[in-house]
């Protein structure tokens, strides 16, 4: 994913998004936007996006992992590029982001794998 630019926002940080940017990495320019629009539904995301990534019977950095491979086989763009930066501010190393593509390679196939694989050689350069 050389040379690409994401529209997400990713880059802009703002106040009351810290506990969202720590869990997945960024937060799109869309969930900004809700806080104003929306504020009951932002409100709700952002309880139930705490009790996805908090610490339980797997860590937060497990949880990356399967979100890194669950994303790379949508080939989903910004959530691979989100989970990936999370998981690089949580320690993970870039072995464990390409056993975990492997995985995602074994259910998904090789797109899945190259396309996650690409993204893990910009975020983990």
């Amino acid at each position: 994913m050389t040379e690409k630019t994401h529209t997400c926002g990713c880059h802009q940080e703002t106040g009351g998004m810290k506990e969202l940017e720590k869990n997945i990495g960024h937060v799109p320019v869309f969930f900004r936007g809700l806080a104003k629009s929306d504020p009951s539904m932002h409100e709700a995301i952002l309880k139930l996006d705490n009790y996805i990534w908090a610490d339980g019977a797997l860590s937060r950095k497990q949880k990356k992992l399967m979100a890194i491979a669950i994303a790379a086989a949508m080939r989903d763009d910004h959530a691979l590029h989100a989970q990936m930066q999370g998981a690089k501010k949580l320690g993970v190393t870039l072995e464990e982001v390409e056993e975990a593509l492997r995985v995602a390679f074994m259910l998904a196939g090789m797109p899945s794998y190259v396309y996650g694989k690409t993204e893990a050689a910009e975020i983990f350069k």
